[in-house]
Order: C-alpha cells, then structure tokens, then sequence
C-alpha cells in the first residue's frame, strides 16, 4: 500500500511538471526587444546627473579655496 502511494504521488509530480514546462512559451527572439527608448533615456539621465555633480563638485572645491 505504501509503495502505490508512492508511485501515485511520484507520477502526479512529474505530470504536473510535464505539463508546466509543456505550457510556458518560449521567449522571444532577442532582436525583437525593444530596448532603445527606455535605455537611451535612462543613459542620459545618468549622464547628465553626473555632470551635474562634476559641475557642483567644482564650484564648491572654487569657492571654499577664495
């Protein structure tokens, strides 16, 4: 009795796992990602911060040596 339960449980886990890997989409192909809006904005952002705080970085170090 103990070894059919076993076996019942065993073959519902991997029916349930068959039928997950069987259900889940591949993924799309990588050229098709668009990914320049949102990373070009987020590069200049970025890009912009920093100079933001080069510039503010050497006006403080400017004004302290005066």
């Amino acid at each position: 009795m103990n070894k059919s339960i076993i076996l019942t449980l065993g073959a519902v886990l991997i029916s349930s796992a068959f039928s997950q890997l069987l259900a889940t989409p591949f993924p799309p192909d990588p050229s098709l990602i668009p990914i320049d809006g949102g990373v070009s904005l987020l590069v200049a952002v970025c890009v912009g911060y920093g100079v933001k705080k080069i510039y503010d970085s050497r006006k403080d170090s400017n004004t302290q040596s005066k």
